[in-house]
Formats: structure tokens, sequence, C-alpha cells
């Protein structure tokens, strides 16, 4: 359930999302409600028992890894409800880890034989190798909508592992902070780029590669610190160790690097943010159990809890987050086996004017979801709303005639 709230009373438990309730409720306050709940779907696999989802798009399109039949791991495309493999370069595994909205397909494969694994990309078609710098072996993190392609590759005799951008047809060493090592792990629309480079020390460190100059976002106090994700307003999440020496979620704004803490256990990593500033990762909560969550509003949310209580799953870690707020990761699912999902925000009811009582919800996705009212929330006393909803600047809205003294209360489902 999404939402509940009465035309004659007020249930402060029941009310989820942005209501404003003061022309409505003489007898109570308003006040702040609770976060945005979602609805659940599981991802399956391709045939076999797991699956991992690592990136999504603004149209809903998932990749990730699942295993098929044959116990091999495979790249996969989840467009329209289906599970697509989207194959390898000869060898039996292969992996995608992100996606575009023009829907290029970034990751990594095993080349014939299964000796050595290369970056590769994707575009509605068989996988295209994009080489190595030399060495024996690469593999592709992310990629923008102008379709570069950030990630890390051997150099000559395997001497060293780089970060490198791919565009143009050409892949290109981005250098280290002064050490032999780097790692390129997230790209924005304007080609900044984020990742993990080893300073002179040896050490590895976040950093942001911006006009062809390769800077060093520091720590939270500790050794440490890696950065996976930038968006289109060069704010970047990743995760540091502070001088206790645990890991912890990072947000990098302004020059300055803030710990997000965690869900009440001892450490926490940022994986992805969005372009509204959304933030996902996974957190030990206060049993240590590993669990996703949602920073937003300058809190850290367990997905666990804006989940039906009754769904079975367990969301462990959430690896990326579109413009939508849909988001995608992994966890257990009702039969104990790790899977990927896809959380999709259940659209918000508000109140527009009380001559007669008018519903509204965003049009988005609306054929997902019906309109149900109850006179007193008894379990069995649910019934659909027939009135027609009609799309008005892209929110449908239902007219609920009065008069408003009686006793209803209404809820949003998905079907």
């Amino acid at each position: 359930m999404k939402l509940a709230f009465s035309a004659g009373c007020f249930s402060p438990s029941r009310l989820n999302g942005a209501l404003p309730l003061l022309a409505l409720l003489a007898m109570a306050p308003p006040r702040a409600l609770a976060q945005a709940q979602y609805s659940v779907t599981d991802l399956g696999t391709l045939g076999g028992s797991f699956s991992y989802a690592y990136g999504i798009n603004t149209n809903a399109q998932i990749v990730g890894q699942a295993w098929n039949g044959g116990g091999d791991g495979r790249a996969f495309l989840y467009t329209g409800g289906t599970m697509l493999d989207l194959g390898s370069l000869g060898g039996a595994a292969s992996w995608a880890n992100a996606i575009n909205n023009n829907g290029q397909v970034a990751g990594g494969a095993y080349t014939a034989g299964n000796s050595a694994y290369h970056a590769c990309l994707s575009t509605g078609g068989p996988m295209t190798d994009l080489g190595t710098l030399g060495g024996p072996s690469s593999d592709a993190y992310a990629l923008n909508n102008n379709g570069q392609v950030v990630g890390n590759a051997s150099t000559t005799n395997n001497a060293a592992i780089r970060a490198f951008l791919y565009t143009g047809g050409i892949m290109s060493d981005l250098g280290t902070l002064g050490g032999t090592n780097s790692l390129a792990l997230g790209i924005n629309n304007v080609g900044q780029t984020v990742g993990q480079a080893q300073a002179s020390n040896g050490l590895w460190h976040a950093f942001l590669y911006t006009g062809g100059a390769m800077s060093d976002l520091g720590t939270l106090g500790g050794s440490s610190s890696w950065a996976n994700a930038i968006n289109n307003s060069g704010q970047i999440v990743g995760a540091a160790y502070a001088s206790t020496g645990l890991e912890r979620a990072f947000l990098y704004i302004a020059g300055t690097m803030k710990n997000l803490g965690t869900l009440g256990g001892s450490m926490s990593w940022a994986n992805a943010i969005n372009n509204s500033g959304q933030i996902v990762g996974g957190s030990n909560a206060g049993n240590e159990a590993e669990h996703a969550f949602l920073y937003t509003g300058g809190a850290m949310l367990d997905l666990n809890n804006l989940i039906p209580a009754n769904s079975g799953w367990t969301l462990e870690n959430a690896r990326a987050i579109n413009d939508s707020g849909q988001i995608v990761g992994s966890g257990t699912d009702p039969s104990d086996q790790t899977h990927a999902f896809l959380l999709t925000p259940l659209p918000a009811l508000t109140i527009q004017r009380l001559s007669n009582l008018i519903l509204s919800w965003p049009a988005a996705n609306s054929s997902a979801f019906a309109l149900y009212q109850n006179p007193d929330l008894g379990p069995s006393n649910w019934s659909p709303v027939t009135n027609t909803p009609v799309l008005t600047n892209g929110h449908y809205q239902v007219s609920i005639p009065g008069p408003l003294g009686a006793r209803k209360f209404f809820r949003l489902l998905s079907h």
C-alpha cells in the first residue's frame, strides 16, 4: 500500500508521500510524511540460480550478470519484462556493467579459450571487443550518453593496470596519481571521469579526471578511497576509509568529502548517484547484515523498510539509480536465492481541492496502478473506485463527489 487517508479523519501511520492535509483536516495539524515506498520486481535469471543487476537507464532497461543453466555467468539486458543473454567474446562468461540512455551496453567478456577477458561494447547487436593497452586483459565499468567508455586495461607485458577512456575508437591511458596502477569506474555526460589510482606511496585514492588532468580527492582520514560514480553536476560518490580504519560511503561536492554514515553497522559504500543527487549503495545494518540503502534529503534509509513487509526479500546492495528514482541491485529473494531486483517508486496521491475530493498521481506507469476505497479500513472492505481517471498536465485525476463528512479511506495499489 502506498497511501491511505480519510475524507473525515486522519490516520498518521498510513501516510506516505507529500500530501497537503491542512485544508482537509480541521482536527489535525499538517506533518512531515514518511518516505516513498517501492514495488519490487524479481528480474529472474537465464536459467541458473543467481543474478546481479549493475546498471539502469532512463528507459528502465537494466543490465547485469545472470547465470544460465550450464552454470556460466552471462551479461544480460532486461527490457520489456524479458531477460536477454548478450553473448560473449568467444569465452564462457560475460558481464554487463552499465547501459546509457541510447541502449549501448558496456562490460567485459572472456575471449576464446577463457584465458583472458576484454572490455566490450554492445550497440543493439553482438559485443565489440575494445581491446587493451597492450596487455592481456581489460574491463569496462561505465559509459555516458555520448558513447564514451571507461574502465581499466593491462599494459604491455602486464606491467600495470591503467584507467582508460575509450572514445572515437581509441583507448587512452588516463595515468595515475604518481603510482603504478589506476582504475576508471564512472563517467558523466561531459566526460568527467572518476575512479581509483595509486599515489607515489602506493596507496589508492579516489580521483577525478577532467580537463586532461587527474586530481586526488583524498580520504575520510584513513589510508585509501575510491570513487564509483559522478553525475552531470559533478557530484561524486564512493567509499573511503575513515581514521577509525572502517569503510564509509562518501559524497564529494564542492571540494569536500562528506561521510554519509551507515545503517547502524560498521561499514558502508556508495555505488551510484543520479542527477537529482539521490545516492544508492550498501551498508552493514545494526546486526552487521548487508542492506541496500537510499541516501536522500540528508538521511540514509534502509531500502528494506521501504518495500512491502511481506515481500520476502532482503535487499543487500543497490548498484544503480536512474533519474526517475528506479533502483536496481541484488538481494535474497523469497526462495533464498540471490537475484537481481528492480525497485519502482509507487506514485504519490495528492489532494488538489475540496469542492469535490480530487485525487491525483503521476501519469508515468499509471496503467500499473488502481485506486481503491474503504469506509473503515477493514481488510475485506477495499473496493475499486470506478470513476474514470482524467489525464491533466501529466497527472491522472479522479473526482470523488461529496459530502466530505463521510469517513472514507483511499489507497493506490500496484496490479
